[in-house]
């Protein structure tokens, strides 16, 4: 089965989803959203998105500049407008959905 691909993705202009998600260290719970977003990442978009991860335990400037109050977050930088979405992450056609990501 292959990936859908979103109508925004121009493959010969290299236009990628930039993506940066905020965890708290490395509980259960930051794992699972790590494997969760990784996994629809190379399911709906291929090689078409970079993906950040920031552990706000570490990098607590980074989550300061951004406004991350709650973790774990997801933002999508680019194609703006950017989009956060905070909290639980299991749920997939919510979390394309959000994403404007076509599944």
């Amino acid at each position: 089965m292959s990936a859908v691909r979103p109508a925004w993705i121009l493959t010969e202009n290299n236009l990628l989803m930039k993506l940066k998600l905020y965890i708290t260290g490395r509980d259960i719970r930051s794992e699972q959203a790590i494997v969760q977003i990784q996994r629809m990442c190379r399911t709906y978009l291929a090689d078409q998105y970079e993906l950040e991860v920031v552990d706000v335990a570490e990098n607590p400037e980074l989550a300061e500049a951004d406004g991350i109050l709650a973790t774990p977050t997801l933002i999508r930088l680019e194609p703006l407008p950017a989009v956060r979405i905070v909290g639980d992450l299991s749920h997939e056609q919510d979390v394309l959905k959000q994403l404007e990501i076509q599944w």
